[in-house]
């Protein structure tokens, strides 16, 4: 007999940002909310890496969109600031092309301008200025109806500026490559190279990814935030207010699977052999293990299958305690290849780690330039290269690891930085390893790559197949990263309550069908 209890009960799989989002928003609504989560913490992608005493943000190191988590908390009647306590940077990142090129980008657009203006010539300054206004224009244009929308359509977006939304479509450039806009912006390569990075915050390819993604420019001049105490404060706040509102938040619970009866998801049953029946379920983990059959035979069919060449980027990490030298660290430093076009052919073409990549560093002991380094000037590091998707067919074993160290670390002593790497201080993540953690995605970290117009479209929505199974996360609509993941789980929540709401009036819920 079903349990009558399970009408109001809803069950989220996955304590990663969306995750707790859903719950926290769907708790602070009344309903009955348990969230299981296979790890010991909540996070998700938002991973920390322990090594001494030492807690290294070893995913995701940006914080940008604070308004994504005010909303959210706001409509909890919870205050943001008060559980998450962010410092802003004036930096946004430092780059570099050799030990004597270097260019800082400012939160201030002005000063951003200035310093582009000495760096490649008053002309650039004056392109990089409308670059931003564009971007900006961009941004402002699919905020509501794509950034907030549960299950954007092309359609939707060119009617929801009425008469002109044809027109107003045009100006987000969805049939010109990222690559190809940017030089109609800029001559100098250095800063067409720089920009194009924006790309690979959704995982992607400047090559192939559209030129709406100029928009990451805009997000990043709203402002980028550091957070007291790591990224995975965030995740520890969502938790801590979720569970205030009522939720149940169960670690080291993995789901064997989803039920459902009667046509409709019921509930889940966890690896032990318990039963939890609920009426709805939220999907917090990479769509493809739904079609992976990961969570059962039942809901294997709820989304479609992702092929592996539309794979977004995986990662290849070093989390560390080390000394440096040479370079100038900011919060965020990247330090470029000098192929930017055979780097990312090297991934998406032929499936390997670049032969020299662009690296990531985040200096997590610095402000800006600022650092308040350790005993004997050791600090915590992150160091990141952008890899191929292919962790659940090649091992990386000790010498692939070898071979892409010395890679990446001859990128940063080119560029002025040395690193004293200590193996006793430093564990590597590779693919393979991201796959384990993320299974049924070979790694990759942003769901689907966004390359051509077509693929903002065709991330699913919120709603599945199946009445009552919901989808949130970074490879859900909107896209990746963590405030999107935020209104991944934001829409969920809001597609559940509408859903609830149409059942109790007696009406069919008007469920959309995941993209094909």
């Amino acid at each position: 007999m079903r349990d009558q209890t399970a009408k109001n009960r809803v069950v989220v799989i996955g304590a990663g940002v969306a995750g707790l989002t859903s719950a926290l928003a769907l708790s602070a609504r009344g309903l009955d909310v348990t969230v299981v989560e296979r790890a010991a913490t909540p996070g998700g992608k938002i991973r920390e890496v322990g090594i001494g005493a030492a807690r290294i943000d070893s995913g995701p190191t940006v914080f940008t969109m604070r308004w994504v988590f005010e909303e959210l908390f706001a409509a909890a009647k919870l205050n943001f600031a008060d559980h998450v306590r962010l410092r802003p940077l004036s930096v946004l990142a430092r780059h570099a092309w050799n030990e004597a090129t270097r260019l800082d980008l400012f939160a201030d657009e002005a000063r951003s301008a200035d310093a582009i203006g000495v760096f490649a010539g008053p002309a650039e300054a004056k392109r990089y200025r409308q670059f931003c206004a564009d971007s900006r224009r961009i941004y402002q244009i699919l905020e509501q109806p794509f950034l907030r929308a549960t299950a954007p359509s092309l359609p939707s977006l060119a009617t929801a500026n009425g008469l002109g939304g044809l027109l107003e479509l045009r100006k987000i450039r969805p049939f010109t490559t990222m690559w190809n806009a940017l030089g109609d912006y800029f001559r100098d390569p250095r800063l067409r190279q720089l920009f194009g990075r924006y790309s690979t915050y959704c995982g992607s390819s400047p090559f192939q990814a559209p030129a709406t993604l100029m928009l990451v420019a805009h997000v990043e001049q709203q402002g980028v935030w550091i957070i007291e105490g790591g990224m995975h404060a965030l995740a520890r706040a969502l938790a801590d207010c979720a569970a205030s509102q009522g939720a149940s938040i169960r670690y080291d619970q993995e789901v064997r699977e989803i039920m459902v009866s009667g046509g409709r998801a019921a509930g889940v049953i966890l690896a032990s052999g318990e039963r939890i029946e609920a009426q709805s379920v939220i999907v917090n983990a990479d769509v493809g293990a739904l079609p992976g059959g990961l969570f059962g035979d039942q809901v294997q069919r709820a989304v479609p299958p992702l092929a592996p060449k539309l794979r977004s980027l995986s990662a290849m990490t070093w989390s560390m305690v080390a000394k440096t030298e040479g370079f100038p660290l900011s919060r965020h430093s990247v330090f470029f290849s000098r192929d930017y076009a055979r780097e990312f052919n090297d991934i998406f073409q032929r499936g390997e780690v670049p032969s020299e990549p662009t690296v990531y560093v985040c200096g997590q002991d610095r402000i800006d330039d600022d650092a308040r380094l350790g005993d004997g000037g050791e600090e915590e590091l992150l160091v990141l290269i952008n890899a191929p998707p292919v962790g659940d067919r090649k091992p990386f074993d000790e010498a692939e690891i070898a071979r892409c160290a010395e890679r990446t670390f001859d990128v940063l002593e080119r560029c002025g930085l040395r690193i004293r790497l200590q193996p006793d201080k430093t564990t590597v993540t590779t693919p393979a390893d991201f796959n384990r953690l993320f299974p049924a995605t070979g790694g990759a970290l942003y769901g689907r790559a966004s390359h051509g117009w077509t693929a903002s479209f065709e991330r699913p929505g919120a709603r599945t197949k199946i009445p009552g199974l919901y989808l949130a996360g970074g490879s859900t609509h909107p896209g990746p990263g963590v405030p999107m993941a935020g209104l991944s789980g934001r829409a969920a929540a809001a597609s559940l309550v509408a859903d609830l709401e149409a059942e109790l009036q007696g009406l069919k819920p008007m469920l959309r069908p995941a993209a094909t």
